[in-house]
């Protein structure tokens, strides 16, 4: 058994995005389907740029698969870009304000072009398709991961209660990706008046994890404290600024006793995988000392505008070193909805990394055993200190 990884490849205007995964369990029936459905709906959200029309992503498994079964080696995911034309696009030379043009050509004493190229978000569709593997071995373990909306620009949006195929639904009718639907013709109105100010829009995705185990993660090294993990593989999101779990910084304006989450137990929910403790509130979001808590997970991210502007910022001519406008590059306005699907994707990868760590195996019937035996002597420990 080896640890669950993945790293992508390519540029945005390459032959394509590859992923390549390694330390996936064998046994898995793989649904190509379901990762070209997430890759769709990446492309999907109101203020998306002209690449969209363009491209219409789906996935190749190139290996690891038997008869569309996992046997336990990598597995190759290549998507195509049909708009494959890197070595006849220009270099730029007005570096553009929030992108990694100036710090990338200085660093590697180069041109931008190929800075851009591989800093474009376009490499996330190498970390959807990983995401949406990832996803296909929670399933056999039955853990959702779930993605949304909750605040474009200025404007916050409400999480109701549900399930979350209840909550699917709501989002599935909302061009935003929101949990509320019959906002979006608000929303679209402010995206279309950034778009005719030559001006971006960013927000905030919420996502879900729930059924998670007791104890992904642990204390006992900073390196391995599973929020930590989380926190690290969100942000390294493009245009990713923020991130936050549970309460965040909420928390730090509250006192104590409107923090923590109290501590009950309901013999009724022993069979579950909370082990029959249960709790009022979530403000830790699943997650206590780097170790899942028996709580669904609850992460946030804020995502910046998008850097590119049509009406341009000040920069600078690298050959002349003379105030200039930046750059224009083709972009989207706003891309949270696409952003929902790309974070809700990286949690779930990560969060697949840590069911391996603690359950893994080389099968997932493997995984799924040594799940069982985790539960069953917990609850063997539960039963000899409580004298029953």
């Amino acid at each position: 058994m080896s640890t669950l990884t993945y790293r992508t490849a390519g540029e945005s205007h390459g032959k394509g995005i590859l992923a390549l995964v390694e330390g996936f369990p064998a046994g898995i029936r793989v649904d190509e389907e379901e990762i070209n459905r997430e890759l769709q709906r990446r492309q999907g959200g109101y203020g998306r740029g002209g690449r969209q029309r363009i491209e219409s992503d789906r996935v190749e498994i190139l290996t690891g698969l038997w008869q569309s079964v996992s046997i336990g080696s990598p597995i190759t995911l290549w998507v195509p870009n049909k708009d494959y034309r890197i070595n006849e696009l220009p270099d730029l030379s007005r570096p553009r304000p929030g992108h990694g043009d100036l710090a990338g050509a200085i660093k590697f004493l180069g041109p931008i072009r190929p800075v851009l190229e591989r800093a474009s978000a376009r490499e996330t569709v190498g970390r959807v398709a990983a995401g949406a593997l990832a996803k296909q071995l929670l399933r056999e373990i039955q853990i959702e991961v779930f993605g949304y909306v909750v605040a474009v620009g200025p404007i916050k949006l409400a999480v109701p209660q549900g399930s979350i195929g209840e909550l699917r639904q709501q989002r599935d009718r909302s061009l935003l990706y929101t949990l509320q639907p019959e906002r979006d013709e608000e929303i679209i109105q402010l995206i279309s008046e950034c778009q005719r100010a030559g001006d971006t829009l960013g927000g905030i995705v919420e996502v879900r994890a729930e059924n998670v185990p007791f104890g992904l993660g642990s204390h006992t090294q900073w390196t391995e404290k599973l929020d930590g993990r989380l926190a690290r593989a969100v942000m390294s999101v493009q245009a990713i600024k923020g991130v936050e779990i549970g309460l965040g910084f909420e928390a730090a304006t509250r006192r104590g006793s409107a923090v923590h989450d109290p501590i009950l137990y309901d013999p009724a929910q022993a069979g579950t995988k909370n082990l029959g403790f249960v709790r009022p509130t979530n403000h830790a979001g699943g997650l206590e000392a780097g170790m899942s808590n028996g709580q669904p997970i609850v992460l946030r991210a804020a995502m910046k505008p998008i850097s590119t502007l049509a009406r341009a910022l000040p920069s600078v001519n690298l050959e002349t070193l003379q105030p200039e406008p930046a750059q224009y590059e083709r972009s989207d306005v706003c891309a949270i909805a696409a952003c929902s699907v790309i974070v809700e994707n990286v949690v779930a990868f990560e969060i697949a990394r840590a069911v391996m760590e603690k359950f893994g195996g080389d099968h997932i019937e493997e995984v799924q055993g040594r799940l069982e035996l985790f539960y069953r002597l917990a609850r063997k420990r539960l039963s000899l200190q409580s004298g029953q």
